[in-house]
């Protein structure tokens, strides 16, 4: 008859209680909270109000109200990074969303927000995210003849040339009355009779409209007559020739070409920007816009000659809407760099400076970066 052994006392006992101590621990691992997820004690416990502004490739908004961009997916990733919850609201303008982050109406700003002087004395600023400059948009149409026209002949270089010309005739005139005004009654009877008419014949000269029925007879004045005259020749086909040299360069490059053209030409800003700082830093005259579509549609209009803004919403604005009729032209200056604003002595900045600083240096904001600008950095 085959044998029971029975288990010894307590043995179940054990056998069940590693079976136990696993149920405890995976109950342990679902119920607490993940720590990477945790927000650091510097923010509150409520969702961040932050603000931000239609500025596509930086910030734009879909027709059903989500928020894409440059600068919203870095705070994306920075929220995420930092285990915070947020809400945006949007402002119309740059300077209405640094006045209410000024306020502490939001707890930071998120758009295409240049770092200047005047804005650090009233709102505080993350480290930066991106850094650019301003460009120049111009309208692809070429402008008319008689526009370059004018502007070639009135610019300070025609002026000056003009005005050598005239003081070197009236000064060749002056020397033929001297010499011929005792010897040649062409140019006699009185000073002012003779120096007019020897005004008049060095302009004919100069200009080879002398019909010859006068002119100097004494040796010095006779002299003077054929240096002045072989002179004037090629004086003229210079002047002809830069002018018309001028014009050209003028009709293959465009009227606007980089910075040192603004002056001259009618400009356009986008009004409350840091460019209408600079602008008027250079003492440059603008016309100010609400957006950059308004000035490109100046542009396009013809009633302004160059529109100044930040490069990067230049470039994409034109290649979205205004491919065929404007232009960005190559020229970077005035170099800027994005931030996020936040109110003066926010406790939040070191934190988020942290975040940013990791995400700009992974992989990730590469591909952002291509993404949006088409740049590889």
């Amino acid at each position: 008859m085959a044998k029971t052994t029975a288990p010894l006392p307590g043995i179940s006992k054990y056998r069940a209680l590693p079976v136990a101590m696993l149920a405890f621990f995976l109950c342990l691992a679902g119920c607490l909270p993940h720590q990477a997820l945790a927000a650091p004690p510097e923010f509150p416990n409520r969702d961040l109000v932050v603000g931000t502004k239609e500025a596509p490739p930086f910030a734009m908004k879909a027709p059903d109200g989500t928020w894409t961009g440059l600068s919203i997916d870095l705070w994306q990733q920075v929220a995420e990074k930092l285990g915070v919850k947020y809400r945006l609201v949007e402002e119309p303008s740059v300077q209405s969303l640094l006045d209410a982050t000024k306020r502490g109406d939001y707890d930071l700003s998120v758009a295409a927000i240049t770092i200047t002087a005047d804005r650090e004395r009233n709102v505080d600023f993350t480290q930066p995210f991106y850094n650019t400059g301003l460009g120049i948009a111009v309208s692809v149409q070429s402008v008319s003849v008689w526009y370059e026209i004018t502007q070639t002949m009135t610019s300070l270089g025609f002026l000056q040339a003009v005005g050598a010309l005239i003081g070197i005739s009236l000064a060749v005139g002056a020397l033929i009355w001297l010499f011929e005004h005792r010897h040649n009654e062409d140019f006699g009877g009185g000073a002012a009779r003779g120096l007019g008419a020897s005004i008049w014949w060095s302009a004919e000269a100069m200009t080879q409209a002398s019909t010859g029925h006068r002119g100097p007879k004494t040796l010095g004045g006779r002299t003077l007559a054929i240096l002045w005259m072989v002179m004037s020749i090629i004086t003229i086909a210079v002047f002809t020739a830069s002018v018309t040299s001028a014009l050209t360069t003028r009709q293959i490059r465009g009227l606007v070409n980089g910075s040192e053209d603004l002056p001259r030409v009618r400009v356009g800003a986008v009004s409350g920007s840091a460019t209408t700082g600079f602008l008027d830093e250079e003492r440059i005259r603008h016309r100010d816009f609400a957006n950059v579509q308004d000035g490109f549609r100046a542009l396009t209009s013809g009633s302004i000659d160059a529109f100044v803004y930040d490069k990067p919403l230049l470039a994409w604005t034109a290649e979205q809407q205004f491919p065929t009729s404007v232009q960005v032209l190559d020229t970077v200056f005035e170099t800027q760099n994005y931030g996020m604003a936040m109110p003066a002595g926010s406790r939040y900045r070191k934190p988020i400076d942290v975040a940013i600083l990791e995400a700009i240096h992974d992989e990730a904001w590469k591909e952002t970066l291509f993404r949006y600008l088409g740049e590889k950095k």
